[in-house]
């Protein structure tokens, strides 16, 4: 309809409604119609622009609140929309999360935001694990890792943690080839180990086909084939994280009064570093800033920050939530502060499978002997020897 049409419709309406008034109220009839079109134009523009507006926020979610026991910054980068990775599943969001120039709180703002898929058997996206490796240089034993990851890396996301003056050489072919993050200096015994742990699960989280995230060193090692580790733990809902209460000075002797109330003594837990968690955990201790913050104060040596803070958040927000047992074997035979290490000597048949089956654990209300998925510490003279003989125990393509 052109203007024209409009205009002699509304001059019938308009002569149609003053007929029989005078001039006069002719006058204001018309006035009265023009103010009325004017302001049903305004109210519709201001509908056009908060309709706009709303639909920009919706995309760019502010920074704010996640709950009780979180208070993320109000400002950070936008949310990263998951149907935008769907394309090949997990790629573009591990280029993102190996080339941002974030900051620690812009990282854990977003890893937050991004919510995990849902897993019908439907889509083209399987569900990963994210093995987040802690290293002060390379991964000494990456070759083994090289062949565990080779016939299934669909099934696997690979994040790395190196010291930042590190200069890496892996080959362009190898599976670790890309997969460093962006990193800060970590100092044994103090927060900054926690703070990379932290960085690395953030970044993990960035990627939503991520579901299950494992924490490993340089010297860890593989104790199954690929596929047996990942049914294992993509077929239970709960982690694998210890949490345990401990009279001795190494363990509640290392709580610091000043914690309370937030955190009681009662609540105070140990645990190994190594940890297996899920996305929903994941997620929490990635959000958590009112507990992590008195860690950060209140926890110095002799208190070890990755020993007592997950550990003890799990036991206070999620005390059902996991199997209270770790799936990395280390040896604590010996006095001190450092496991067992193991080299070239160490490596026989009957020293890894005891490791694989010299235990009795429980696993979905089944007791099981394979209690460990992989094993620490294992020095790179034991290469060589690992080589030839982990293959065959678990089945690795030579």
């Amino acid at each position: 309809m052109g203007s024209a049409d409009q205009s002699q419709i509304l001059s019938k309406l308009t002569q149609l409604l003053t007929r029989g008034c005078s001039p006069h109220a002719q006058i204001k009839m018309e006035h009265f119609f023009d103010f009325f079109l004017l302001t049903l134009g305004l109210s519709l523009g201001i509908v056009v622009i908060y309709i706009i507006a709303f639909c920009y926020l919706i995309v760019n979610v502010p920074d704010g609140p996640i709950s009780d026991h979180c208070d993320l910054p109000r400002q950070g980068p936008p949310l990263l929309r998951p149907d935008s990775l769907l394309g090949s599943p997990g790629v573009e969001a591990e280029k993102v999360s190996r080339m941002n120039n974030m900051s620690d709180d812009e990282l854990l703002s977003r890893a937050v935001l991004v919510r995990g898929m849902e897993f019908s058997g439907g889509g083209s996206a399987v569900p990963k694990v994210a093995f987040a490796f802690l290293t002060s240089s390379d991964v000494h034993l990456y070759p083994i890792w090289e062949r565990f990851f080779s016939d299934h890396r669909a099934l696997y996301s690979i994040y790395w943690h190196a010291h930042p003056s590190y200069r890496d050489s892996m080959p362009v072919d190898s599976v670790f080839y890309g997969t460093r993050i962006p990193s800060q200096k970590v100092q044994w015994g103090t927060s900054s180990m926690m703070d990379a742990e932290r960085r690395l699960l953030a970044n993990a989280l960035l990627d939503p086909t991520n579901q299950r995230f494992v924490l490993l060193s340089e010297s860890c090692i593989p104790l199954f084939d690929s596929m047996t580790v990942y049914g294992y733990l993509m077929n239970t809902n709960l982690s694998f994280q210890p949490s345990f209460d401990d009279p001795a000075w190494t363990a509640r002797g290392r709580y610091n009064p000043k914690m309370a109330p937030t955190i009681n003594v009662t609540e105070w837990r140990k645990g190994s570093q190594w940890f297996e968690l899920n996305r929903d955990l994941a997620n929490l201790v990635v959000s958590d800033r009112k507990y992590y913050r008195i860690f950060q104060e209140h926890c110095q040596p002799p208190c070890y920050v990755d020993e007592h803070y997950i550990p003890t958040l799990l036991n206070i927000l999620r005390p059902a939530s996991n199997f209270n047992r770790t799936v990395t074997w280390v040896d604590w035979s010996k006095d001190g502060p450092h496991p067992g290490k193991f080299g070239w000597d160490d490596m026989t048949d009957e020293f890894l499978n005891n490791i694989r089956f010299g235990s009795n654990c429980s696993y979905n209300g089944n007791v099981t002997s394979r209690c460990f998925l992989f094993g620490r510490k294992f020095l790179p003279s034991a290469l060589e020897q690992l080589l030839r003989i982990l293959p065959v125990l678990i089945g690795l393509d030579p």
